[in-house]
């Protein structure tokens, strides 16, 4: 019995992670789309762009997991009973529970992880995401600005710098500023370094020349410098955004009514996403009594199992549906929220319910002796 676990487990296994590592990466490139901007106009280097791009992964994860396991077990079990290998075992008289055992451990050691993933990796990630979106938009001189390339900062402000040295500084400034209507300014420097101050970012210039001209082009000026001052503006928001409800600890969604500077609808929307951080893990255990329950209780066809592989994708995409709908309603309302419990635990017992009593051969039987009687 141990050994047939196993060879089962295995089988999970090895599914789950080619679909899930499948599936990451095809989400993976598509999230990774929304950063290209960055690579391009920004010249963002690309550790950067890994590491923004993978902080996503926690996020997605706790999304395909359960996907991910259904498709692996519906996988598993539909080729055993094509191969005639589960007619063999319950003709040998293991009963579809012992069948079913190692889709249960592979079920539970996800749900496990996946409580990790939701409290611990996916606030931890979404903080650091935050961040360093924010750094790489507002404070990262060098993303900011590239060497040998003019940079519009704003409408009618244009930068050129030569080189960016290891210290932070950079040499080589050349700035055209036409943002007066009155004159334009043109700024030359040897070395410079920029600086981020509550006002936006500025840049300090040393040993330079500052040449303005009026728009009509009778009055010039022309002064040499050793240092200078020049206000970029507001090139990004002067504070990082504030945390989002997925960076939010457990404890602090779930006591969300407690918090005065909360509005109601922050207040639901926080107590929401905490109980969803409970019920969400088990669904891994619950898809997986999905994929395997129709197929270990059902009668063996030999034209295939289309049927029953149907029926279970169907219920396995009305119980993520159902999620979705009722999570949207206890937003707006906290009564809902039971409804997210009973349909995630419903199909559970269901499942375990079916697998321990449910015997197929009986009720066979039983409509066998009625048609019978019939006749």
């Amino acid at each position: 019995m141990r050994k047939l676990n196993l060879y089962i487990l295995k089988q999970t296994a090895a599914g789950f992670l080619l679909v899930s590592f499948s599936l990451l990466a095809m989400l993976w490139l598509t999230q990774s789309l929304r950063f290209v901007e960055m690579v391009t106009n920004k010249g963002l280097p690309l550790h950067l762009f890994v590491e923004l791009t993978s902080l996503l992964m926690p996020r997605l994860f706790s999304i395909l997991s359960p996907i991910a396991l259904f498709a692996a077990v519906m996988f598993v079990y539909n080729r055993m009973l094509t191969d005639r290998e589960l007619v063999i075992m319950q003709a040998a008289g293991i009963s579809p529970w012992h069948n079913a055992r190692a889709v249960i451990y592979a079920g539970l050691i996800l749900t496990l992880f996946s409580v990790y993933v939701q409290n611990v990796a996916i606030p931890e990630a979404e903080n650091k995401f935050r961040n360093l979106e924010w750094e790489i938009k507002n404070n990262v001189s060098h993303l900011m600005f590239r060497e040998g390339e003019f940079t519009s900062v704003q409408p009618n402000l244009t930068v050129f710098i030569s080189k960016h040295e290891k210290d932070g500084a950079v040499a080589g400034i050349l700035l055209n500023d036409e943002r007066n209507p009155e004159n334009k300014i043109t700024l030359s420097a040897e070395k410079g370094r920029i600086v981020y101050t509550d006002n936006g970012p500025r840049v300090i210039l040393v040993k330079g020349v500052r040449q303005e001209v009026s728009r009509d082009g009778s009055n010039f000026s022309s002064l040499k410098f050793d240092r200078y001052s020049v206000d970029l503006g507001q090139m990004g928001s002067k504070k990082i955004k504030e945390a989002s409800v997925r960076e939010k600890t457990l404890w602090e969604l779930l006591n969300a009514d407690k918090d005065a500077s909360l509005t109601p609808e922050d207040m639901r929307k926080y107590i929401v996403e905490g109980h969803r951080r409970l019920v969400t893990p088990w669904y891994n255990l619950v898809f997986a009594l999905l994929a395997c329950t129709g197929l270990l209780i059902g009668n063996f066809n030999r034209r295939g199992q289309t049927k029953i592989i149907s029926m279970s994708i169907l219920i396995m995409v009305l119980v993520q549906g159902a999620d979705l709908i009722i999570t949207n309603l206890a937003g707006r309302s906290l009564y809902f929220l039971p409804m997210l419990y009973l349909n995630c635990f419903g199909p559970m017992l269901i499942c375990i319910y079916l697998l321990l009593f449910y015997n197929p051969f009986f009720f066979r039987k039983r409509r066998l002796e009625e048609k019978s009687a019939l006749v």
